[in-house]
């Protein structure tokens, strides 16, 4: 079994609650199913979750190489040299970034936020998607940063050929599988 799930903001990739913060217990009720990866609990957007342990292992997996997609709104207007930057890799603290696809792309047609990006009427905002095959704790937050734009809001749409197009924040499907790049 695999299950798309439109993870929302201030909910964590784990059944299990945290304090303040909400697992999925309460919002899927599909028993035997894992995570297959994370999503932190600052980012919203597809979570794909499996009862099979090889599949939840391929999808985690780095060197699987499966692209994930995110849209990201970023603070700042996104200059052609940032967006060049972020597809040739940047260098992070834990080494350089593979190489990515990145688009600035016109605001897109996304669920409100909860709650809301600030807005500051001297500060310009853009939308990126951005594409990697790796993994690492915060990646894109890190990489938007490098290059002098910091992520306000990050959704993740897509991992290989699985969107969350259609779904709704808290709602889940269950998807063909298994995964293509």
């Amino acid at each position: 079994m695999l299950i798309a799930f439109n993870k929302p903001m201030n909910v964590l990739s784990q059944f299990t609650d945290e304090g303040k913060w909400p697992g999925l217990a309460g919002l899927i009720d599909v028993r035997g199913v894992y995570a297959a990866g994370r999503l932190d609990r600052d980012s919203e957007g597809l979570l794909l979750l499996t009862d099979d342990g090889k599949q939840q292992a391929r999808i985690a997996s780095p060197k699987s190489k499966l692209p994930k997609t995110y849209l990201v709104q970023v603070e700042g207007e996104a200059a052609p040299e940032q967006v060049k930057a972020l597809e040739q890799g940047v260098d992070l603290k834990d080494g350089r970034t593979h190489p990515a696809r990145c688009d600035a792309i016109e605001h897109p047609d996304l669920w409100p936020r909860t709650p809301p990006i600030r807005f500051r009427k001297n500060k310009p905002t853009s939308w990126l998607r951005l594409s990697i095959t790796e993994g690492r704790n915060r990646q894109v937050r890190r990489m938007t940063a490098h290059v002098g734009l910091p992520t306000l809001r990050l959704v993740r749409w897509s991992i290989a050929d699985i969107s969350v197009e259609g779904l709704a924040p808290g709602e889940w499907r269950e998807v063909p599988g298994p995964l293509h790049p």
